[in-house]
């Protein structure tokens, strides 16, 4: 491996550990509060985002299907062609979007406020449409991305499923989530084995 690959490499560890660090603030905001109290008390959870935002919002609906909360990722391609339909009054949707204007998201945006969801955001982008349309804003905060082009989804990824985290485990104490919750849905793999071995 070249000398200059094993430098950028260790920066990279060292800028992303830098995006999660400065996501803290956001976990003490208000607004955080806000989040965890909207989603602890609706019925259903809509997450939506593209690209790499798009993985992170998938991974949040499935953690919180993992701690019995309705939840589902809807692909905006999916969304603007009926999807929408699963989106109810006073559900929640979580958009994610760095940047807070990807077109393909503008339409459901107004679709949320049709519908008469709750909107939340998480983006870094506070004069966005997204940001301008939520409910509650959760910013992101990231200096740049650790690729030397800096513009490769890296350091912004980790800020985002290190937040989308902390909704998680901060919903596990608000709901009174417990443990023997999780092995009737969980019965596969190593961690299903360890749940229902009787």
């Amino acid at each position: 491996m070249k000398k200059e690959a094993a430098i950028r490499a260790g920066e990279s560890i060292r800028i992303e550990q830098e995006a999660v660090a400065n996501m803290l603030g956001c976990v003490q905001s208000e607004s955080f509060q806000k989040a965890v109290d909207l989603l602890a008390h609706t019925d259903h959870v809509m997450t939506c985002a593209s690209g790499t935002s798009g993985i992170a919002a998938k991974k949040l609906a499935h953690s919180l299907c993992c701690i019995d909360m309705s939840a589902m990722f809807m692909p905006p391609c999916e969304a603007v062609h009926g999807g929408l339909g699963a989106l109810k009054k006073d559900n929640v949707m979580v958009m994610i979007s760095r940047g807070g204007k990807t077109a393909e998201l503008l339409p459901i945006i107004n679709a949320c406020g049709k519908r008469e969801a709750k909107l939340i955001a998480i983006t870094e982008n506070m004069e966005s449409p997204l940001a301008k349309a939520a409910d509650i804003i959760l910013p992101l905060t990231v200096e740049r991305e650790s690729d030397k082009y800096n513009m490769m989804a890296t350091a912004s990824y980790m800020a985002t499923i290190a937040l989308c985290d902390a909704l998680l485990v901060a919903l596990m104490e608000e709901i009174d989530y417990k443990k023997e919750q999780f092995a009737p849905i969980h019965p596969g793999g190593a961690v299903g084995q360890m749940l229902n071995h009787s």
